[in-house]
């Protein structure tokens, strides 16, 4: 069994329910003899109405659960008269019980993990200790999760139970030591990446990648070369594309050198961080043109940018990004396009982000950009550039910059990658827009029913996900919370940690349960945050 992949949650539903009696009948009446048997195998617990339950699901089974509430008199004040004599003065106490994994699933990682949702749960409701009688049998399990035994022990012979609380701190004092054990076991920390550079990657690009190197003028490469050409055509509409060994900021360079040539002005779109470089690219090849900001993530409309054509018909090309990075506002590039050509000007689109992410119909755009790497889950590192006319090499651009060279040289005017081609070719067969969305919509609401701030809605692009958080909470302190327990966050670009932001990018291989856990624990250090602030 992949204890990894067990996906960790509040019980909501009739199923779950339904399963949890099981589960409970299993263990307290067959496993452990506290209640008779009876023909139904289930067992209904007598607090079940009071009770949160906190479950691991592999798939649609449940395989594990904890139980906790909050209303006195406890089960534990049947067993121990002078219950509050032990708690401290000021403890708002909550009772957890029936603790139980299935037998193929028991592990201290499923406990642990159990225990860590329950601790956020704690947290979130504001109490500060959770009470326990734990089973003798599981003892060293529970002292290693971080519970402390107190009074003597209770319960009839056949079943003995220890009086045990878990605070917070004593949760995360043994939450390092579990790390350290998992990471001896295991060799390292199980990560789940949600950076948009660089992405997860499929197993088959993987392999393609570690292939032998082919020199880049074989008649093989140069084939492959061809193919992959074709393929990304095929999946973006567009007329030609050609494929160079560098990043984003290439690809951006190489249109903005063919802007050059263009008599007229130009206007460029802004309404966050990449749209900014693109008003740089612009200066720096002293392009003539006019800007349309915004503040960050404000919409920017086509009656604006209509205004603007209006304003001065000496402009003939408009660039924008596509996915503006910095915060998942996408715009709509049909809308844009259809504008353009009501006024006779060239469209360029950096589409690094939403190339592979959304479906995209460059076909009549005459400029744009993308890379191997986000959207379309390969390794970074070739640059893609789009064009919708045939490009003639121009002695006025340097070399490495002239479209019109990798145009006249099947895309392999200089040294290339085998290595890097064969992987994105790979990776191009992968491609799964439906389930990007899905995972994305998914993401969004769990979120969102966790009190985050998100930007945006469903508009936005579904490979970025940005969480704005409160100004008491710190993202890059957040960020490395989430780092710590494997889940890598996009959150170190100066521009997010001047707004405090985070982001969640869905780029590259992700399967939805693995992505939902890993969203559970970014939601659990979240409220440990605020526990820490609020829970004494």
């Amino acid at each position: 069994m992949n204890n990894d992949t067990l996906q960790y949650k509040i019980a909501c539903e009739q199923d779950e329910f339904q399963q949890i009696n099981s589960l409970n009948y299993q263990t307290f009446v067959e496993e452990i003899p506290q209640h008779e048997e009876n023909d139904t195998c289930m067992l209904v617990d007598k607090f079940h109405d009071e009770n949160t339950y906190v479950i691991a699901k592999a798939d649609d089974e449940v395989v594990g659960m904890i139980a906790v509430r909050s209303e006195r008199p406890f089960s534990l004040d049947q067993k121990l008269s002078n219950l509050d004599e032990y708690l401290p003065d000021q403890a708002v106490p909550c009772e957890v019980r029936l603790l139980s994994v299935k037998e193929a699933y028991r592990s201290t990682r499923v406990f642990y993990q159990l225990c860590n949702r329950l601790v956020s749960h704690c947290l979130k409701e504001g109490y500060t200790m959770a009470l326990i009688s734990g089973t003798v049998r599981q003892l060293k399990l529970y002292k290693r999760i971080g519970f402390l035994p107190f009074a003597e022990l209770v319960g009839e012979e056949e079943a003995r139970f220890q009086p045990m609380y878990l605070t917070r701190e004593s949760f995360e004092n043994s939450t390092k030591a579990f790390q350290r054990l998992m990471i001896r076991k295991t060799g390292a920390l199980t990560t789940r990446s949600f950076l948009p550079g660089p992405v997860p990657r499929h197993k088959r690009v993987e392999a393609a990648f570690k292939r032998d190197a082919t020199s880049h003028r074989s008649s093989p490469f140069l084939q492959e070369m061809e193919v992959v050409r074709e393929s990304i055509c095929d999946m973006t509409g567009a007329n030609h594309v050609q494929v160079a060994v560098g990043t984003g900021t290439l690809s951006n360079d190489m249109v903005a050198a063919q802007l050059k040539k263009i008599q007229g002005k130009g206007l460029i779109l802004s309404n966050g961080e990449f749209g900014n470089r693109l008003m740089d690219h612009g200066k720096r090849f002293d392009l003539t043109f006019h800007t349309l900001e915004k503040e960050w993530d404000e919409h920017i409309t086509v009656e604006e940018i209509e205004t603007v054509l209006q304003c001065d018909p000496a402009i003939k090309w408009l660039w924008t990004v596509h996915c503006e990075t910095s915060t998942g506002y996408l715009y709509n590039i049909r809308e844009i396009l259809s504008l353009c050509q009501k006024y006779n000007v060239e469209l360029c689109i950096d589409a690094c982000s939403s190339v592979g992410t959304v479906p995209v119909d460059f076909n009549k755009v005459f400029l744009a950009t993308s890379v191997s790497g986000k959207g379309l889950g390969s390794y970074p590192g070739l640059a893609l550039v789009f064009h919708r006319e045939i490009i003639n090499p121009s002695a006025s651009i340097p070399r490495y910059l002239d479209v019109g060279m990798y145009a006249l040289n099947g895309s392999v005017p200089y040294t290339h990658s085998s290595n890097l081609l064969i992987a994105l070719k790979e990776a191009l067969q992968l491609i799964d827009y439906d389930g990007t969305l899905k995972i994305s919509k998914n993401v969004r609401r769990m979120l969102a029913d966790e009190g985050f701030q998100i930007l945006g809605d469903e508009d936005y692009s579904p490979g970025v996900i940005t969480i704005a958080l409160n100004r008491e909470q710190c993202s890059r302190q957040f960020g490395d919370a989430c780092k710590s327990r494997g889940i890598l966050l996009s959150y170190e670009s100066e521009y997010l940690i001047k707004r405090n932001w985070v982001q969640v990018a869905l780029m590259g291989e992700h399967k939805e349960r693995e992505v939902l856990n890993g969203m559970t624990m970014l939601i659990e250090e979240h409220n440990r945050m605020i526990g820490t602030k609020v829970v004494k």
